[in-house]
Formats: structure tokens, sequence, C-alpha cells
């Protein structure tokens, strides 16, 4: 079988998680984003659309 291409996603984190909740900020954590302004590049999968679903007020997502 021969493997498929798997999209890519750019997140960028772009506002600050202070003063919002413990589990939003684990959630930026856990995408591996530490610094605002920084971009880190994920497989797309159902998991990490949940978790942008969730912080979605914090981060710019482009497709890549």
């Amino acid at each position: 079988m021969a493997k498929r291409k798997q999209a890519k996603i750019e997140i960028t984190l772009v506002r600050s998680p202070i003063g919002y909740s413990k589990r939003q900020k684990a959630t930026i954590r856990a995408l591996g984003l530490k610094k605002v302004n920084q971009t880190v590049t994920h497989h797309d999968n159902n998991v990490l659309r949940g978790m942008l679903d969730k912080v979605s007020h914090l981060v710019n997502v482009v497709e890549a």
C-alpha cells in the first residue's frame, strides 16, 4: 500500500493566554506554542481540530 500525503497545518499564537483558564493554557502548551507569534506545524487530524476549536480566539491557523 502506498502512503498518502497527510495535510499539514501551520498554527500561530496571536494572543497571549494570560487571563484565560488553565485548561486553555494547557491546550496552547500541548500544541507546542510558548511565545506570541511563534508558529508550529502539525499534521491535520480530528484531535488537532478539536484542540484548535477550543482556543480559536488565541491562534491563527493556515493550511499548508
